[in-house]
């Protein structure tokens, strides 16, 4: 049984199908497996009894995910399992209903197993925070596992969970899959819907998506979270494979010509992926700037700021609640609120003129790191240096992530390999808006040609 919490989760759903094993037997053997490793990693958190589990595998609803247990992000609500957004003014919060993507996973046949641990409010890569603690990197107990998805992408590596999901507004999707030798994708905007009441307009920088170790249960998992959704406007679901996609025009770029400050070994491990995907036919191409890295950074700052104290104003507006949130969060809020909307404004004019630069590129996909620094230290709060160059807000060192981010852009993380300190790390592969099915398919025929995901902590 210990062999196939190893296999991939289509290997598992197989066996399940077949009855070669039962849900029953797949959940006691995955609630041992998280006994034995997740105290040294803590990525699961609010894991549920073992007979509530076991009771729950027996009565497994039929659907495409039928009797995999699954942990939930910690920033979805899971009914009737405790969701704290890694907050302590939530720490003791039982949502009374799902949230529609778990919804969604349950009615696939998912078993919710518990959540997997962020930092809180999901800001910032690098999963620590006051109600469960910080999640470490399997490949070094030492090291940060990324964020904020970082439970999830130690979840998968471990070999705990065999699919996971995750939630991307500035590479929290990619940074731990990279983190954590793992594939993460950030779909289209819209491909994966965020159902719900409230504004739908303005705030399109985060979606959520699905993680995994092997590219086929990647796939899986989105054509679950990508349903069409009637109740969200933007939704373009479902989600369709590609069954071809021929050679693709590759534009590396590197650390956009200096704007990024980068590891000297990020760079060279993802110069050496590129030439795998090079090996595979595609032509793959040095590229300039496109476009001023420091626009990017100024207009992303500015509807970040305006997102977050959107969202969190009511929590920061009680005197009792705003002590417990973090520095960065209260920053961030304050941030927002002072803006002007010609500040919001021109901000969105210069995302829409990268819009616009994206679409008339004469490549199909554009390659960059998923972070730009390998593991920093689990004990530091965020990295204040990267090569001499300090870093001047809790979420420069990620910089690197926001051309996608900024746009809507569906990007795959893959493994790029190993640095001299034995941890992983990731490139992404970023696709025009509503070519998910190319860059999936992408992302399958890498895998094949490099097999990273073999190596296990």
């Amino acid at each position: 049984m210990t062999d196939l919490l190893d296999q991939s989760a289509i290997a598992q759903l197989t066996a399940l199908r077949t009855g070669d094993i039962s849900a029953r037997d797949l959940m006691s053997a995955t609630l041992d497996r998280i006994e034995a490793r997740n105290p040294a990693v803590n990525a699961i958190v609010a894991l549920q009894d073992r007979d509530t589990l076991l009771a729950a595998a027996d009565a497994a609803k039929d659907g495409p995910l039928k009797g995999l247990p699954i942990a939930v992000k910690d920033l979805a609500e899971t009914k009737g399992i405790t969701t704290t957004y890694g907050s302590p003014i939530f720490a003791h919060n039982v949502p009374a209903a799902d949230n529609p993507m778990v919804a969604n996973l349950r009615a696939a046949g998912a078993i919710i197993i518990g959540k997997t641990n962020t930092p809180e409010w999901g800001l910032g890569s690098h999963s620590y925070n006051s109600v469960y603690g910080v999640t470490l990197n399997p490949y070094d107990l030492s090291k940060s596992a990324g964020g904020s998805s970082g439970g999830a992408g130690v979840a998968l590596a471990t070999r705990m969970t065999a699919l996971a999901d995750g939630s991307d507004m500035m590479g929290s999707l990619r940074n731990p899959a990279g983190w954590n030798n793992v594939f993460g994708f950030r779909p289209s905007y819209g491909l994966v819907p965020n159902a719900g009441p409230g504004e739908a307009f303005l705030h399109q920088l985060s979606t959520n998506g699905p993680m995994a170790r092997h590219m086929d249960d990647l796939e899986l998992l989105l054509s679950v979270q990508a349903g069409f959704d009637p109740s969200h406007p933007h939704a373009v679901g479902p989600y369709q494979k590609a069954e071809r996609i021929g050679t693709l025009k590759i534009g590396w770029l590197a650390d956009w010509g200096g704007a990024y400050p980068m590891e000297p070994a990020v760079s060279d491990l993802c110069a050496a992926a590129c030439e795998v995907l090079a090996g595979l036919g595609h032509e793959v191409v040095a590229l300039d700037p496109p476009f001023s890295a420091p626009a990017l950074w100024d207009s992303w700052l500015t509807l970040r700021h305006w997102a977050v104290a959107e969202k969190f104003r009511p929590l920061y507006e009680d005197p009792n609640k705003r002590q417990l949130l973090k520095p960065e969060a209260i920053w961030e809020i304050e941030s927002g609120m002072s803006l002007t909307g010609q500040q919001i404004q021109h901000a969105s004019t210069i995302r829409s003129d990268w819009f616009r630069k994206t679409a008339a590129m004469g490549v199909d996909v554009l390659a960059l790191p998923s972070a730009q620094i390998l593991a920093f230290d689990a004990g530091l709060d965020w990295p204040k240096h990267i090569n001499g160059t300090t870093m001047d807000t809790y979420h420069r060192w990620m910089e690197v992530v926001v051309p996608a981010s900024l746009t809507g852009l569906p990007a795959l993380s893959v493994p790029a390999g190993f640095g001299p300190d034995g941890t992983p790390m990731g490139l992404q592969l970023i696709g025009h808006r509503g070519t998910d099915a190319r860059i999936i398919a992408l992302g399958k025929a890498y895998e094949q040609a490099t097999d990273w995901t073999s190596h296990a902590p």
